[in-house]
């Protein structure tokens, strides 16, 4: 049986390293996780981020596929940027990768994405609010 393709955004990883949520999806043989580089920028760029934490981050994506910034994903973060101007610059980066690669973007965060023609959105409706 083939894989489950998908790429992660930065927010499932912040819920996965700090509440222990979509480890079905993160830690399951049936899909293949892909994250941007800017994903691995934004972990790692956390303000006061222990030696410790930041060597869990890279264990973890170490056991996945990383997606770098080639001209490619430039060229469709220049289109989405310029069809979508309101848009942050991270959330364009990794929308392209998506898009560049033909894959599912894993994210809670479809306010930032649902508007994009061609982008598929794999999401969760987790609430994280208590």
């Amino acid at each position: 049986m083939a894989k489950i393709r998908l790429l992660i955004d930065t927010d499932i990883f912040i819920d996965y390293f700090n509440h222990g949520f979509f480890e079905e999806i993160l830690e399951n043989e049936e899909f293949d996780i892909y994250y941007s580089a800017v994903t691995k920028k934004e972990l790692l760029a956390k303000q006061g981020l222990k030696n410790s934490e930041k060597q869990a981050i890279l264990y973890v994506l170490k056991e996945h596929k990383i997606v770098n910034l080639t001209a490619a994903v430039a060229d469709r973060y220049s289109d989405l940027l310029d069809e979508y101007p309101e848009m942050e610059k991270e959330d364009a980066l990794i929308a392209a990768t998506a898009l560049h690669k033909r894959l599912p973007l894993l994210t809670r965060n479809w306010k930032h994405y649902r508007k994009i023609k061609g982008l598929v959105l794999f999401g969760s409706k987790i609430n994280l609010q208590k």
